[in-house]
């Protein structure tokens, strides 16, 4: 049970002790998935395994024995969502049957930088497909369950990341985040998750959501290993415009500034109006972690205002520029993507009616369509407009207005309320949490486990302005210190309560 609940630092001792080799960490989580996943309490966390995983492993043991170790993560399992490339056996599919077709030419550059680093592609994680009404279920997966109780939802497009993490199936996981996708599962699964600042982490080899917010960060059991992934993970890459803004800006030092004392002194707002008074027991978790960051020596100011929130909820045009996004690069991905498949959003919308069994069993594909009738063009003024509307009221008269006005190092939030349950039928309850601002500003996040309802883990979530990685996962650290709330899943039957 050790291995299931370790951390990256704890796996890389084990096998420098040789208490374990590259080979057993592997054959020990794909043995928890073979138990776990589809048997047993059925997670369907995991749509495929690797079967060249092992080999390897066994390559990269004799790396070890030669002393040739090829970074932070050599030997250590990792599992990648379904929407990031990968050659060889593993498919390429979004959840969805009409890609198992794609034959991608080469990794997706976060994958590629995995394995430099010496981590081993265990396999690909579910996640929320194109016509899923529920959170966590694909046409490949099914319906993807919470660890901690197996009626209720997983949350989030990296749904099947998140709780392959704490069902200790891997040793750490990739995800994906537009809105939401990385810090709801992370705080729903109780992990952590890191949503890193758009273009500090390359897309290249994503299938695009949107792409003016898109962006691929890891789901880890603790703050150091979120650091120790994002160091393999940051940095400019040439497929990746975005990533010209990373150029240039340290990318080590994650580790560096992780301080159990790092608190002291540090300024946080709490953001009341804006992410408070959803959830009652979200609201209970974070008022604990605010009394907590204060006696660790926080300097905490509450409340304060994001007085932009309301507009850039309610504008319906930032709405549509971000399906404008969709129609544009979703169609360029299919058509230029290697194999056989659907070139476009047209034909997969006529496949997943030909196979509406398999893709539509729940729900239909409504967004779809609408997406395909828009005209995708990035170059119409509207689209500028609503773009610039959008960065205008989450960036300078959002986020970097408030820590702005209160010199904050950064702002404290309820991730998210304790999963819901699953609900095929009527599907999910609207989404409500901390993640709707920094994801329209494209800008960092972290979730930190931060206690439980009823054995249902809640989390809290720190933002701060572009490039603040090394600031939130100062003070993510420091917090998980001062009030640690990881645990392992029960793996609850269904209930009614």
């Amino acid at each position: 049970m050790a291995l299931a609940v370790a951390s990256i630092d704890q796996m890389q001792s084990w096998q420098s002790a040789g208490r374990f080799s590259a080979v057993d960490l592997v054959r020990f989580h794909l043995d928890r998935i073979d138990r776990l996943n589809l048997r047993g309490p059925g997670l369907r966390a995991v749509l495929e395994t690797d079967p060249q995983a092992v080999a390897i492993a066994e390559e990269r043991d004799a790396e070890r024995r030669r002393g040739e170790l090829r970074g932070p993560l050599h030997g250590i399992p990792v599992l990648v969502k379904d929407n990031l490339e990968t050659v060889g056996e593993l498919h390429t599919s979004n959840g969805s049957t009409a890609l198992l077709g794609l034959r991608p030419a080469q990794d997706a550059t976060v994958v590629a930088k995995l394995r430099a680093a010496g981590a081993i592609v265990l396999g690909k994680t579910n996640k929320s497909g194109w016509t899923s009404g529920s959170a966590g279920w694909s046409p490949r997966g099914g319906q993807g369950r919470n660890p901690h109780r197996l009626d209720r939802s997983p949350h989030g497009s990296s749904s099947g990341s998140a709780a392959a993490v704490v069902a200790g199936l891997c040793g750490f996981a990739l995800g994906t985040e537009t809105i939401g996708s990385i810090l709801s599962p992370a705080g729903v699964n109780g992990v952590v998750g890191l949503k890193p600042t758009v273009g500090l982490t390359s897309r290249a080899g994503m299938i695009p959501g949107v792409p003016s917010l898109d962006t691929v960060g890891p789901l880890c059991r603790t703050v150091a290993d979120a650091a120790t992934v994002l160091a393999v993970l940051a940095g400019a890459d040439p497929r990746d415009p975005a990533t010209a803004a990373a150029a240039g800006r340290p990318r080590g030092g994650y580790r560096a500034c992780l301080d159990a004392d790092a608190l002291v002194g540090t300024r946080i707002g709490v953001a009341r109006e804006a992410f408070f008074g959803y959830d009652d027991h979200a609201d209970a978790v974070a008022e604990d972690a605010v009394r907590a960051l204060a006696a660790a020596g926080a300097t905490v100011v509450d409340p304060v205002e994001v007085p932009s929130l309301s507009r850039a909820t309610s504008d319906e045009r930032l709405v549509l520029a971000q399906l404008q996004e969709v129609k544009h690069h979703l169609d360029a991905y299919l058509a230029g993507a290697p194999g056989e498949h659907p070139r476009s959003i047209r034909e997969l919308i006529e496949y997943n009616r030909a196979h509406a069994d398999v893709e539509m069993p729940h729900s239909g594909q409504e967004t779809l369509e609408m997406v395909d009738e828009l005209s995708g063009d990035l170059t119409d003024p509207a689209y500028s407009t609503a773009l610039a509307a959008m960065r205008r009221l989450s960036r300078d008269e959002g986020i970097d207005a408030v820590l702005r006005e209160h010199r904050l190092d950064a702002l404290v939030a309820p991730t998210g309320g304790p999963a819901w349950k699953i609900d095929l039928v009527n599907g999910d309850p609207p989404a409500r949490g901390s993640a709707l601002l920094p994801g329209l500003a494209g800008y960092p996040a972290i979730s930190v486990p931060a206690g439980a309802v009823r054995g249902l883990p809640v989390g809290v979530t720190f933002l701060a302005g572009a490039w603040s990685e090394r600031t939130l996962l100062r003070i993510a650290h420091a917090f998980e210190q001062v009030q640690p709330a990881f645990f392992p899943p029960a793996f609850t039957p269904p209930s009614v309560g």
